[in-house]
C-alpha cells in the first residue's frame, strides 16, 4: 500500500505508509494497525512528525521553482523542521511560479498560459495553503482563507458553458448520453487500472460517445485529447465522481480571485523567502552523479549550466535533492496581434538544452526512471495554443455581457469557467475569469483567456491551423463563432492579443504504461525524489496543483524518514450519495434504472435522505416501482409479486418504528 523505502537510513520509517494507496487491499482496524484509513482526511492528519534522522547540518537542493518545487521547500520547513537558509531552489528561468504564470499589463498586453480549475477535494494543496499568510487579508489569515472568503461569497456557475451555430448557446442541460453511452463509462469505472496500458480514449468509446454533451463539457475542462490515454480519464472520472452533477453548468468548481501567479505563488515564495530560502535563476540542471553499492543510489552532484557555464554542485551524503521531470511549458513559442508563433521544437525530441534533458539523463542510468521519451516525443500530440486578450470595452465586451452570470466589471463571476464552442473545428473554448485577473489592472480593463484543442485543422471562418495564425486572426475565429465578426475592426482597435503555444502542454495525457513514469522516490535512491506531473502516484490523477503539492510531500516525508501518512485522494468516490448524484448526472437527470425501489425501500428510513428526489409526486411511486421492478425481473415473473410484498412490508415497519 505505499511506495518502497529503500534506504537504510530510513529504516525507522518502513513501519508507516508514507504513500497510502487505498485500492491496494481492505483495511480493518486493529491494535497492529496504528494509522487511520489510507483515504482519511481531517485534522487527525495534522499531526506534526518527529524526524527518524536530525535535520541539523543537511542541505537540500530543489530543482524546479514550481509549484512543486517551492511545495517541497515548504514541507521541509513545516514538517521536516529543516532551515530556510539550509534549502535552495534551482530554476531556468529568472521568476518562480513555473507553470503557474501571469505577466504584463494593460498596454503591453497581460498573458497567462494556462487557468486553474480547482474543487474541495485538493487535500494536499489546501493542507499548504491554510498555513500561508493570506495576499490581502490582515496578519492571521491564510491564503486558504482568502480563498474561502470569495468563493463562499460569490458561488460559481455557467449560463452559456457550450455554444454553436454563431453565438447561439446549445442545451446543456443533460450530458446527452445514451444507454449504450451510459455503460460505457460504467465498464469504464469497474475497469483495473492495470488493464488500460497504453489504450487510447478513442479507441475505447464509441464514435458517437466522443460527440455528446458528456464529451464536450469533459474534454474541453479538462483538455483531454481523443488520442490521449484512457487510463488517465478512468482516474479522473474517480478523483471527480462528486462533482458530476455540477460539472454541466461548472458550479461544482472553485477559482481563485486573482489568476494562479498572484494567487498562489507569490504568498508562497514570500514565506519561503522569509524564513531564508535561497532562488538560484539561470540555472540549467541536467544531469546527476550518483555513487551505489547494494542497490542503492545515492546523489553526489548535480551537473548544471549557470548563466550558459558550466557548474558542479556538490551534494553531500546527507543532503537531499528535489528533482521536476519534464515540463508541461517548456519550448513555448509565443506570438502577438500581428505574429504567429514560431515553433522551435521537432516533433520527437526537445533537444539537450530543455527541461526535459534532466529525465532524460536519468533514464539513461535505469529503467527505475521511467521513459521520458513516451512523453516528449510526439509534440504533435500534445501540443496546444492558448491566448491572452486584454480588452477595452468594445462589441466584444457587449457580447460578454450577455454570455456572464454577472457584470464582468462587477468584480464577481463572470463566465464561471470556458465555453466551448461545439462546431468549432479547433474546439475552441473561452473564458472570463473574475476581474480584475491581475491586482493592478485599470478598471476599464477586462482580460479573457482562450484556448484550442485541435492544432491541425483550419478555423471555420479563417481558413488555417490556430498556430499559423496571428492574434488578430485568433480573434477573428473566435468573433465568429460569437457572432459578431461583422464588427471585428471596432473590437480588434480594443484588444490586445498574445499567444502562447505549447508543445508539451498536455504531454502527461499522453498514452502509457506501468512503469513509463517513475516513483516520487525510486527503488534504491537514498537522497533523490522526482515531483511534477511526470511521476507516479497511487492513484491520483496529474495536470492538477494538488498532483504536484502531492509528489513533493511524498517525496519530503519519503527522505526525512517522517513517520506521517500522505493521505491517498479523498474517498468521495465511494461514498454512496456521490454514486447516487453521479448515476442521475449520467443518466441525463432522470431517475437511474432501481432508484425508485430504493425510494421504495428506503423512503420512511433514516436513510432516506441519501437519495436524490424524485421528479415525480410520491403517490406514483408503488406504481413506477413495480413498473422497474418487472423491467428487471421479467413481466409475469413469480417472484415480482413476492418481492413487491416485501419492499410494502418493510418500507411500513420502518414508518411504524417496528423491526
Amino acid at each position: 500500500m505505499t511506495e518502497k523505502i529503500s534506504s537504510t537510513h530510513q529504516a525507522d520509517a518502513t513501519a508507516f505508509r508514507i504513500e497510502a494507496d487505498a485500492g491496494a487491499g481492505f483495511w480493518r482496524k486493529g491494535p497492529s494497525g496504528t494509522l487511520p484509513p489510507p483515504d482519511m482526511m481531517g485534522p487527525y492528519m495534522r499531526n506534526r512528525p518527529i524526524a527518524a534522522q536530525s535535520v541539523e547540518g543537511r542541505k537540500a537542493w530543489i530543482i524546479g521553482g514550481g509549484i512543486a518545487g517551492l511545495a517541497a521547500a515548504f514541507y521541509l520547513i513545516r514538517d521536516g523542521g529543516m532551515k530556510g537558509e539550509d534549502i535552495t531552489i534551482l530554476d531556468t528561468m529568472e521568476i518562480v511560479g513555473g507553470s503557474l504564470d501571469g505577466a504584463g499589463d494593460a498596454e503591453s498586453g497581460y498573458i497567462i498560459r494556462g487557468g486553474r480549475e480547482m474543487n474541495f477535494n485538493y487535500d494536499n494543496f489546501w493542507d499548504l495553503f491554510q498555513d500561508v499568510p493570506a495576499l490581502e487579508l490582515p496578519e492571521g489569515y491564510s491564503v486558504l482563507d482568502e480563498y474561502r472568503l470569495v468563493n463562499d461569497n460569490d458561488p460559481n456557475w455557467s449560463k452559456a458553458r457550450l455554444m454553436h451555430k454563431q453565438g447561439q448557446i446549445r442545451d446543456f442541460s443533460t450530458m446527452g448520453l445514451s444507454k449504450s453511452h451510459q455503460w460505457e463509462i460504467l465498464k469504464l469505472l469497474l475497469k483495473r487500472k492495470e488493464d488500460l496500458n497504453d489504450i487510447t480514449i478513442e479507441q475505447y468509446f464509441s464514435a458517437s460517445f466522443l460527440e455528446t454533451n458528456f464529451w464536450y463539457l469533459w474534454r474541453s475542462m479538462f483538455a483531454f485529447e481523443n488520442w490521449q490515454s484512457l487510463l488517465e480519464v478512468k482516474l479522473y472520472m474517480h478523483r471527480f465522481l462528486d462533482a458530476l452533477d455540477g460539472m454541466a453548468d461548472m458550479s461544482t468548481l472553485v477559482f481563485p480571485k486573482y489568476n494562479q501567479y498572484d494567487s498562489f505563488v507569490v504568498p508562497l515564495i514570500r514565506l519561503l523567502k522569509d524564513k531564508g530560502v535561497k532562488v538560484q535563476f539561470d540555472t540549467r540542471a541536467h544531469d546527476l552523479d550518483m555513487t551505489g553499492q547494494g542497490g542503492d543510489r545515492t546523489v553526489t552532484a548535480i551537473q548544471c549550466r549557470v548563466g550558459g557555464k558550466a557548474e558542479t554542485i556538490t551534494v553531500g551524503p546527507r543532503d537531499l535533492v528535489f528533482a521536476l521531470t519534464g515540463s508541461m511549458t517548456e519550448g513555448t513559442a509565443y506570438g502577438d496581434m500581428d505574429t504567429a508563433p514560431v515553433l522551435d521544437r521537432g516533433n520527437a525530441e526537445p533537444g539537450e538544452d530543455s527541461d526535459w534533458a534532466l529525465w532524460k539523463n536519468l533514464a539513461q542510468k535505469s529503467p527505475i526512471f521511467g521513459k521520458p521519451e513516451k512523453f516528449y516525443g510526439n509534440v504533435a500530440g500534445s501540443i496546444w495554443e492558448s491566448a491572452t486578450l486584454t480588452c477595452r470595452p468594445s462589441p466584444l465586451i457587449d457580447k460578454l455581457k450577455e454570455l456572464s452570470v454577472n457584470d464582468p466589471y462587477s468584480g464577481k463571476t463572470a463566465t464561471g469557467g470556458v465555453i466551448t464552442f461545439t462546431d468549432s473545428n479547433w474546439v475552441l473554448s473561452f473564458t472570463c475569469n473574475r476581474q480584475p485577473h491581475f491586482p493592478t489592472q485599470p478598471d476599464d480593463v477586462l482580460v479573457l483567456w482562450v484556448y484550442a484543442l485541435l492544432m491541425d485543422k483550419d478555423g471555420n471562418h479563417v481558413k488555417k491551423p490556430m498556430p499559423a495564425c496571428t492574434g488578430r486572426e485568433v480573434l477573428a475565429e473566435l468573433c465568429f463563432h460569437l457572432g459578431i465578426v461583422d464588427q471585428l475592426d471596432a473590437i480588434a482597435a480594443q484588444t490586445k492579443v498574445r499567444l502562447a503555444l505549447m508543445p508539451y502542454i498536455t504531454a502527461q495525457f499522453m498514452p502509457r504504461a506501468a512503469g513509463d513514469r517513475p516513483r516520487v522516490v525510486p527503488e534504491g535512491c537514498t537522497n533523490l525524489a522526482l515531483m511534477g506531473q511526470f511521476v507516479e502516484t497511487s492513484n491520483d490523477i496529474i495536470f492538477t496543483m494538488e498532483a504536484s503539492v502531492r509528489t513533493a510531500r511524498i517525496g519530503v516525508y519519503t527522505l526525512l524518514g517522517l513517520p506521517k501518512q500522505v493521505a491517498d485522494i479523498s474517498p468521495t468516490q465511494y461514498d454512496i450519495r456521490n454514486m447516487l448524484k453521479a448515476a442521475r448526472a449520467l443518466n441525463n437527470n432522470a431517475p437511474f434504472p432501481g432508484e425508485r425501489l430504493l425510494h421504495r425501500l428506503l423512503g420512511k428510513s433514516y436513510y432516506a435522505h441519501i437519495l436524490p428526489p424524485l421528479p415525480e409526486p410520491e403517490e406514483t411511486l408503488h406504481e413506477r416501482a413495480e413498473v422497474e421492478l418487472s423491467t428487471l425481473l421479467g413481466k409475469g415473473s413469480q417472484a415480482l409479486g413476492a418481492v413487491v410484498g416485501w419492499l410494502d412490508r418493510v418500507r411500513d415497519g420502518l414508518g411504524k418504528g417496528q423491526t
